[in-house]
């Protein structure tokens, strides 16, 4: 008896309270500074693709939910043939980003990805590639990747330390 009381009062205490409907479609949701949703490939200051298919970011990837291909065009570039993402398997979790040397892979606060039929959370390059930079406006890894500081040789820059000879570990 005590407990259909006790749900009654329960029952009756929870009718009068403040809702916990959320007004989403109308009102923005507040997210983190640093909220991490979907994933996108960026393109350089030059317009072209930043990604140089080093599969670095899908062997990062917890889920393997990330494939792609390398190849190359006509001046030794590489690029992606094919860059697929299977939303549906993916966490969040930015270790792509991470990994990725050039900047390309970058997680944006967009969240509002929802579909009724999972083969649709599989992105293409297509679907990711953006016109602009994204997060990283004035990077462009082949004019800053493999470049001499002040033409000093390896080794000799204020905080690198002097090159190993890998024979003289072996004596």
């Amino acid at each position: 008896m005590w407990s259909i009381i006790r749900s009654i009062a329960i029952t009756f205490t929870h009718a009068f309270r403040k809702r916990e409907t959320k007004d989403y479609p109308e009102k923005a949701p507040f997210l983190p500074a640093r909220y991490r949703a979907r994933i996108i490939l960026t393109r350089d200051p030059d317009g072209k693709e930043r990604c140089v298919a080093c599969n670095l970011c899908a062997v990062a990837c917890p889920t393997d939910c990330i494939s792609l291909q390398a190849t190359e065009d006509e001046t030794g570039r590489r690029y992606p043939a094919f860059f697929r993402i299977n939303f549906a398997r993916c966490i969040y979790c930015g270790y792509c980003e991470e990994a990725c040397p050039t900047n390309a892979i970058q997680l944006t606060p967009d969240f509002e990805m929802a579909e009724y039929h999972r083969p649709n959370l599989v992105y293409e390059k297509e679907h990711l590639l953006i016109s602009g930079p994204g997060k990283y406006h004035d990077y462009n890894f082949y004019t800053q990747a493999g470049i001499e500081i002040g033409g000093k040789k390896k080794g000799e820059g204020p905080n690198e330390e002097p090159t190993t000879d890998v024979h003289d570990l072996l004596y």
